[in-house]
């Protein structure tokens, strides 16, 4: 992962999370993803409630993701989502993504996300949240 800022997410393993025999299911990890992405927008300050009150609601979804698995987590372990900002140009933002328990990592992913329009379209990221993901925007 880069230099810049890393942001965390504790995430304990359910039996929902696994398969029948106790091994996180490979789709769970997307969810993992998401909620690490979550919530270092909410610790850089970027609500996904306050970008659809704006004069013009944006969200984010997806474009390309790009994931690695590594080791496999299983029930009741606890695992760490590392989130860093890599990037924004136009309407897309670039994140990396690490899941870890304690020192072994378990899956990796590379995130490109684009900002939208409800109706689909995409929108550039408006000055004040691409300022959020740089470092000398947050701190």
């Amino acid at each position: 992962m880069s230099e810049a800022k890393t942001f965390t997410h504790t995430v304990r393993i359910y039996y929902e999370d696994t398969d029948f025999s106790g091994v996180v299911y490979h789709a769970a990890y997307l969810k993992f993803f998401e909620r690490g992405r979550t919530e270092a927008l909410r610790a850089s300050g970027v609500h996904h409630s306050e970008l659809l009150k704006r004069e013009e609601p944006l969200a984010f979804a997806v474009r390309k993701m790009t994931t690695e698995w590594i080791a496999p987590a299983k029930i009741d372990d606890v695992l760490e989502v590392r989130t860093k900002f890599a990037g924004a140009k136009g309407a897309r933002m670039y994140l990396d993504q690490e899941i870890w328990r304690e020192e072994t990592l378990i899956a990796r992913a590379e995130v490109e996300a684009a900002c939208m329009s409800l109706s689909g379209k995409p929108r550039r990221l408006p000055a004040d949240v691409a300022a959020s993901f740089s470092p000398a925007g947050r701190d």
